[in-house]
């Protein structure tokens, strides 16, 4: 496999065009380029929360955090389906 030269890359650009049309190809590229910089952003937002999350010494849980329950939220007008969320009650170490 050598490299690609410019007569290649007409060739190939001419075969996507004949498989998706003209008319296509923007929305196509639009809507790639939308997944890209969503991938970019959420790499980004889990890069920050390694640098955040990742203290020497984690805090330990008290009493009083492990008291509050946690509830799943509901869909937006949907007002019957909130319910509070059974938390194990397994004490081992993690």
């Amino acid at each position: 496999m050598g490299r690609l030269g410019p007569t290649e890359i007409i060739l190939i650009l001419v075969v996507i065009i004949l498989l998706f049309g003209a008319k296509k190809l923007p929305d196509m590229a639009r809507s790639l380029g939308k997944s890209a910089r969503i991938l970019k952003s959420e790499a980004k937002a889990m890069k920050s929360d390694d640098q955040q999350s990742a203290p020497a010494d984690p805090p330990h849980a008290t009493p009083a955090d492990q008291a509050v329950p946690r509830t799943i939220q509901a869909a937006p007008g949907d007002v019957t389906s909130a319910r509070p969320v059974a938390e194990p009650t397994d004490t081992t170490k993690r």
